[in-house]
């Protein structure tokens, strides 16, 4: 029996949701988007990040005074069997960070939303909190890094640490996706590696981040391939000094529904 006992190898201990393997670790096991959208909410893997999360939603901004912040990793948002994905950068300190929802609740949310309103893929042109009625038509947000970085910037380790959560979602949608939307250059650079991973052929040299990019990437498998396409990020600062206007938002979020496959949403375009 001792014998036994000293020969008997101890289990390996699984990180847990503060350890920076833990999205590594856990992604890859989870079977569905809806058990993906509730594990993404409990990783503590980066330590500034949830420093800074857990700060914002004590010191609140005097407009949000009276509101219990979600102050978690945010999940992604929209049907599991969607055609188009869009992916931005991370959720805003007051913004997705405090409702718990993707580019819900901040400038560059009211932006977006107005436009997928616009051009059919959203039911409703103004979106506040969870549960506030939004649905998307064949269409799924998500980002890179799931928690609010100070200054809206997270560090490389911080968006490699989170790239679990991310290539597990794409694995998943990948037998409905045809078309991704990249809303700026760090969510370009971020995705690339990850659709490399999944089995998507990039080219060389690899595709560069411009509004109005455009490439398909093959699929190894055999598939019928993936469209990515680049767009400035709906930023105060994009908006406000007209690198991007709502009309080039509209443009080529119809240009990755068509290309999609989502011809005709249920919506009617109403510009």
């Amino acid at each position: 029996m001792r014998d036994e006992q000293r020969n008997r190898r101890p289990e390996a201990r699984r990180p847990g949701p503060g350890d920076p393997g833990y999205p590594a670790q856990r992604a890859p096991r989870l079977a569905s988007l809806a058990e993906l959208d509730a594990a993404v909410p409990d990783c503590r893997a980066c330590p500034r990040l949830v420093e800074w999360r857990e700060q914002a939603a004590r010191v609140k901004r005097r407009a949000f005074r009276d509101w219990d912040y979600w102050a978690r990793p945010v999940p992604g948002f929209g049907p599991p069997d969607a055609a188009l994905a869009i992916v931005g950068l991370a959720p805003a300190a007051h913004g997705g960070n405090r409702t718990g929802r993707v580019f819900t609740g901040d400038p560059s949310g009211d932006v977006l939303y107005a436009a997928l309103y616009d051009v059919g893929l959203a039911s409703q042109p103004t979106v506040t909190h969870r549960g506030d009625g939004l649905e998307l038509y064949g269409v799924r947000i998500t980002l890179p890094v799931h928690c609010a970085p100070p200054q809206n910037r997270p560090t490389p380790a911080e968006r490699d640490t989170c790239r679990p959560w991310l290539a597990r979602e794409l694995e998943l949608l990948r037998p409905t996706l045809r078309a991704v939307v990249v809303l700026g250059a760090f969510g370009w650079q971020a995705l690339l590696p990850v659709l490399a991973g999944a089995g998507w052929q990039l080219p060389r040299p690899r595709p560069v981040f411009g509004h109005g990019a455009r490439v398909l990437l093959p699929d190894s498998r055999g598939g019928p391939g993936l469209y990515l396409l680049g767009c400035y990020h709906p930023s105060q600062r994009n908006v406000f000094t007209g690198r991007l206007t709502p009309a080039m938002l509209r443009e080529t979020l119809r240009e990755g529904a068509e290309l999609a496959g989502l011809r005709q949403p249920p919506a009617a375009d109403r510009r």
